[in-house]
């Protein structure tokens, strides 16, 4: 019976701590699609306007991510955001980890071409 209820605990345990880091890593990834997003909708905005951006969606998901931690730079149809920031985890009752996450961004734009046909040059 005590050796059930041990299996059990340490079985309850493992559930919890998964659930934790489980919720912690699609928080993450909504947080990096959005990011994704933002750098391909980004072409018309300044990097301060995109940094701001970046932080706001953070904010949102409950990221920790600090703006200096935060680098934008553009090539010719790309747009690169990149960061990293530890977040705590409870991964037991009372046992917090600060785990790493990183987001590396490469947003690919294309400026469509205006095609007016009503007035060819």
């Amino acid at each position: 019976m005590i050796k059930a209820l041990v299996k059990l605990i340490i079985l309850v345990l493992l559930a919890n701590g998964l659930w934790r880091v489980t919720s912690a890593y699609m928080s993450f990834y909504r947080f990096r699609d959005a990011v994704t997003e933002a750098a391909v909708a980004g072409k018309g905005q300044t990097d301060e306007q995109l940094k701001d951006k970046v932080m706001e969606l953070a904010a949102s998901h409950d990221e920790p991510l600090a703006a200096d931690a935060v680098t934008i730079r553009r090539d010719d149809h790309h747009t690169y955001i990149e960061g990293s920031y530890t977040k705590p985890i409870a991964v037991l009752p009372g046992v917090e980890y600060q785990w790493p996450f990183s987001i590396n961004v490469d947003g690919f734009v294309i400026v469509p071409v205006n095609l007016d046909l009503a007035h060819p040059q």
